[in-house]
């Protein structure tokens, strides 16, 4: 971006007041989840807070369209790694999960707000908060650590993840 643009999307930001984007459907007893951008390092100073709605657990849904449905999101990702990460994990676990497992799956990739979260509690470079850290993640970090040495190079298509697994 360049510089004269960056410093106008600045100043258009700090006018904005964090208080004037939140819902008023917020209650101030409910979680609040935002959208707080990629980069550890950033000062973040220029930057607003852009309200989520809050994850809520789909009750309305057969295991079926469940598992059909993680498998996709699992696949589209905010991130590469997450992509290749995620749907190999799926297409290798998700068929044998439990209806609980799948919804502690469904929880730890969709109510995190950030892509990159999830990847550092997977690969270990920050613990996962208590919430996250049931016998989906654990596996999840074992299929991380890639013991077989399988080429992980690319996201799969998504008609290979839908074959029935071997």
């Amino acid at each position: 971006m360049a510089p004269e643009i960056r410093s106008r999307a600045r100043r258009t930001d700090k006018v904005l007041s964090k208080h004037s984007l939140l819902s008023p459907l917020l209650s101030v007893t409910s979680i609040r989840r935002f959208y707080r951008g990629d980069s550890p390092t950033d000062s973040q100073k220029d930057m607003i807070e852009i309200p989520l709605p809050p994850w809520q657990e789909r009750t309305d849904e057969s295991i079926e369209t469940k598992r059909a449905r993680l498998l996709y999101e699992s696949r589209k990702r905010g991130m590469l790694e997450n992509c290749i990460l995620l749907s190999l994990f799926a297409k290798e676990y998700l068929h044998n999960m439990t209806e609980k497992q799948l919804n502690l799956y469904d929880r730890l990739i969709n109510e995190p707000s950030n892509d990159w979260d999830i990847y550092y509690w997977a690969t270990e470079a920050k613990p996962a908060p208590e919430i996250f850290e049931n016998e989906v993640m654990e596996l999840l970090r074992e299929f991380t650590k890639n013991k077989n040495k399988e080429q992980r190079l690319r996201a799969p298509d998504l008609e290979y993840l839908c074959e029935k697994p071997r």
